[in-house]
């Protein structure tokens, strides 16, 4: 079996979706006043450190990394789809976007005041995530921030169809926060709070602050 198929399965999933996707998320934040919170106190943090570079890390279609620019940080995004890149690049033509894997991030060391991971964990399987937060720690800089959104949970499940109808072969991981923070410790990150995100609703989240040292 080849270890990196979740790769190809996600990359090529996404690629499908990719047009849908967008149209869905595009003002997704506007109904979403925790989660523009969260941007704006991460948007803090990065320039109380001495501002630089933000990586949107599975950013998608873009519409996250835009709000970071609009917010003043200078945002870039990365995303393993093809076709996503494709489509940020097609609404967001003033903003820089890259096709890049958060395993084999392409990034020099100490690059990046901030990354953001806004729920691009979670096609991302237990036994790579450190992998992925070794690269998170490399590249940020110093007193670097890092904010992460993911699904709370403890169950796994594939997911065959989405965004429009199109199929898609993922498997979608939900974790607990202590998980993560445990994921993070271990990576040398300080975890410096964290929120639950309608913990009573059908899909709770949650969001993650993490500082290099």
């Amino acid at each position: 079996m080849n270890p990196d198929s979740w790769l190809e399965d996600t990359r090529a999933s996404y690629d499908t979706v990719a047009v849908s996707y967008a149209d869905q998320m595009r003002d997704a934040l506007d109904e979403r006043p925790y989660l523009r919170g969260t941007l704006a106190l991460f948007t803090e943090l990065v320039r109380s450190a001495g501002d630089g570079p933000v990586a949107d890390v599975g950013c998608g279609p873009g519409h996250v990394t835009a709000h970071l620019h609009e917010l003043g940080l200078d945002a870039f995004g990365i995303d393993l789809s093809p076709t996503m890149i494709e489509v940020a690049r097609r609404d967001h033509p003033h903003l820089r976007f890259e096709v890049g894997s958060m395993t084999d991030l392409d990034l020099p060391d100490a690059s990046v005041a901030g990354l953001l991971g806004f729920w691009s964990l979670i096609h991302v399987p237990d036994d790579a995530v450190p992998t992925a937060f070794g690269h998170f720690k490399r590249v940020l800089r110093p007193a670097g921030t890092l904010l992460l959104g993911f699904h709370v949970g403890d169950e796994s499940r594939l997911k065959t169809r989405g965004y429009g109808g199109h199929p898609m072969n993922v498997h979608v991981h939900l974790r607990r926060p202590a998980q993560v923070a445990e994921w993070l410790r271990d990576a040398g990150f300080t975890v410096k709070a964290h929120m639950l995100l309608d913990p009573d609703g059908s899909a709770p989240g949650a969001v993650l602050f993490a500082h290099v040292d």
